[in-house]
């Protein structure tokens, strides 16, 4: 006999004895176990679903982090050029005013010297530098010939000798390209 029907057995003889009735308790037999259906394989397989689920998750949470990064990358790269797009714009009246500084009287210079500082102030500001490449060599880069003239003496060609309109860049970026003459 088994520990719980011995329990049982002797809570029946104490019921009997105080003068109680007892129910029939049938007897227990012990439960024959059903053949387990493989815990190993089920938890192995478990185990690699969990993987697989565990993998395809890190991969999209890698794509969607990308993801973020380039909207990011991109979203800055429009604003940035919005930016160059109006600066570019804005160049033609920084041009106009070197050349009203050429002929005005000397007040008026002394008033579009101050516009022209602001205007210098506004382009450093912004990351924008001039290029002005008279006496360097031409280069193709960040100069557009439109002009050329043969090499005087003691000069060599292919080097910038005049500049008609400034250019201007961003880091490496050309936002407008020098006008220049050149020396063949």
């Amino acid at each position: 006999m088994s520990k719980k029907t011995d329990s049982a057995a002797e809570e029946e003889e104490k019921k009997a004895a105080a003068g109680q009735e007892t129910e029939a308790v049938p007897a227990q037999e012990p439960e024959e176990e059903a053949p387990a259906p493989q815990p190993d394989a089920e938890l192995e397989k478990a185990k690699q679903d969990a993987a697989d689920y565990k993998d395809k998750w890190i991969r999209t949470a890698a794509e969607f982090e990308n993801f973020r990064k380039r909207n990011a990358e991109t979203r800055h790269t429009s604003y940035m050029e919005g930016r160059a797009d109006v600066i570019i714009k804005v160049l033609p009246v920084g041009d106009n005013l070197e050349r009203a500084l050429l002929t005005c009287d000397e007040k008026t210079k002394k008033g579009i010297e101050m516009v022209l500082r602001s205007f210098k102030a506004l382009l450093e500001g912004e990351g924008i530098e001039e290029i002005n490449p008279v006496g360097e060599e031409f280069d193709p880069k960040e100069c557009e010939a439109i002009m050329s003239e043969p090499a005087a003496e003691g000069v060599e060609p292919g080097y910038v000798k005049e500049v008609f309109l400034k250019g201007y860049k961003r880091g490496e970026k050309v936002l407008r390209f020098a006008q220049v003459k050149v020396t063949t």
